[in-house]
C-alpha cells in the first residue's frame, strides 16, 4: 500500500472510533473494531481479551532477536463532545478527549506495513490497552498469563501533546511524565445533636486541618524533585442541620516526579492523619485508587526515538522537566527497557480533556512512520 492509501484509510478508521467511544473496561465494541481491521491483512497471531477488553495483534519472523511492543490506548473519557463535525460522538456524556482515537489509527497503521513488509528476525507486538485513564488497564495487562508469553525486550508508546507544534517529537531521558496518586481519607467520629456538639465527636476541625497540612507538606519537606499534593473533594456529614457530624471524607491527589519522592509523600501524608486523627479522637482508613508510577525513559530507547525522528525529517525538542501529568505505561517501564515520547498536536490545539478537544489527523502518519522506524532500528540494530 502507498503512503496516501494507508493515511485514507487510518483517518477513516479513526473517526469511526472516535463516533463510539467507550469507557475504561467497557471498551469491547472498540476492541472488535480494531480486530476487523486487523484481521484484513492476517498477522501472524491476534490475542484477545487480554487484560480485560484488550488486544495484541502479533507480526512474528520465527527468527531469534528482540520482542517490541509498540502499545496504545483503548479507552474514552466522561466528558460531553461540544464539536459538531459529522464523526462526533453519538455516546452520550462519553467521548475521546485524549486522543485516544487517534493514538489508536496510529499503531493500526503498522498492521498492513508490517503484513506487506515482512520482519527478518525478532518479533512486532502491537497491544491495544484498555482501561489508561483509570490507571488500571496497564496492571491488567501484566497480570494476565496471556501476557506472560509475550514477554518484551523493548517497549515503546507515544501521546499526543497539544501546545506543540503538529509533528514535533517531545523526547527526554529517565523520567517523562509524573507518578500519581488518588489518596481518599475516611475519617470515622461520633454523631450529636447540632445544639449539643460537645456531647459527639465531629471531624470538622480535622478536615480544615488535613487540607493545610497536606497541601503544605511539599513546601514544608525535603524532596529531591517536584511533589505535589492537590485536594480535590471533600465532604462533612450530611444535609441535616440538626446534626453534628460524625463522619467525613477527604480525597487529594499525590504527585511527584519521582517514584521515591511518591513513597516518601505518601508516607508523610500518612502520618499527619495519624496525627491529626489522634488529636481530634478519629478513627479513620485510608485508600489509594489511580495509581500511576512516574514513566521512566530508558537511555538507548531515547536514543532509538531521536534516530528515527532524525530519519523522518522531525523536528525535535528534548524537555528539561517531566511533564506534571501521568501516564499508566510507567507500569511497563518499570519492569522492561521502554520510552515514551510526545507528538505535538498543534500549538493552538485545545488541551487534552477539554470538551472541544480532537485529535489531529494530519499527525497520524507520523506518529506511524517513527513507531515504524522504532520497530526497523530495534530490530537491526
Amino acid at each position: 500500500m502507498k503512503w496516501e492509501e494507508i493515511e485514507h484509510e487510518l483517518i477513516s478508521l479513526r473517526k469511526e472510533l472516535h463516533k463510539y467511544p467507550e469507557l475504561s473496561n467497557k471498551e469491547k465494541k472498540t476492541a472488535e473494531r480494531i480486530l476487523a481491521y486487523a484481521e484484513k491483512y492476517k498477522p501472524d497471531e491476534i490475542i484477545t481479551d487480554i487484560g480485560g477488553n484488550g488486544l495484541a495483534v502479533i507480526f512474528n519472523s520465527n527468527q531469534e532477536g528482540s520482542t517490541v511492543l509498540i502499545r496504545c490506548e483503548l479507552d474514552a473519557l466522561p466528558i460531553e463532545e461540544e464539536n459538531e463535525f459529522d464523526y462526533k460522538s453519538q455516546v452520550e456524556g462519553v467521548s475521546h478527549k485524549c486522543g485516544h482515537d487517534g493514538h489508536m489509527a496510529i499503531v493500526s497503521g503498522l498492521i498492513p506495513l508490517l503484513s506487506e513488509n515482512k520482519i527478518d528476525k525478532g518479533k512486532v507486538v502491537l497491544l491495544y490497552q484498555p482501561a489508561e485513564e483509570t490507571g488500571e488497564g496497564a496492571e491488567q495487562i501484566l497480570s494476565d498469563e496471556k501476557f506472560k508469553n509475550i514477554n518484551p525486550d523493548y517497549v515503546f508508546a507515544l501521546h499526543n501533546l497539544p501546545g506543540f507544534e503538529k509533528n514535533k517529537i517531545i523526547i527526554k531521558e529517565n523520567e517523562f511524565a509524573s507518578a500519581s496518586k488518588g489518596l481518599i481519607i475516611k475519617l470515622f467520629g461520633k454523631t450529636s445533636h447540632a445544639a449539643e456538639p460537645e456531647k459527639g465527636v465531629t471531624p470538622s476541625l480535622a478536615v480544615s486541618e488535613l487540607i493545610q497540612r497536606l497541601v503544605e507538606l511539599p513546601q514544608k519537606n525535603k524532596f529531591d524533585e517536584f511533589t505535589l499534593v492537590t485536594i480535590i473533594h471533600a465532604k462533612i456529614g450530611e444535609r441535616a442541620f440538626g446534626t453534628t457530624p460524625g463522619y467525613a471524607e477527604l480525597m487529594a491527589t499525590l504527585r511527584s516526579y519521582k517514584n521515591e519522592d511518591m513513597n516518601e509523600l505518601q508516607k508523610k501524608a500518612e502520618k499527619i492523619i495519624d496525627e491529626v486523627s489522634l488529636q481530634n479522637n478519629l478513627k479513620y482508613k485510608i485508600e489509594y485508587v489511580e495509581e500511576f508510577p512516574s514513566t521512566v525513559n530508558d537511555k538507548f530507547c531515547v536514543e532509538v526515538i531521536q534516530k528515527s525522528a532524525e530519519e523522518n525529517y522531525l523536528p525535535i525538542e528534548e524537555i528539561k522537566n517531566p511533564f506534571r501529568w501521568s501516564e499508566d505505561f510507567g507500569h511497563f517501564t518499570q519492569k522492561y527497557k521502554g520510552a515514551l515520547f510526545g507528538l505535538g498536536s498543534g500549538v493552538d490545539q485545545p488541551q487534552l480533556h477539554n470538551p472541544d478537544y480532537d485529535f489531529p489527523d494530519e499527525i497520524i502518519l507520523t506518529g506511524t512512520k517513527m513507531f515504524y522506524s522504532i520497530v526497523k532500528n530495534v530490530l537491526e540494530d
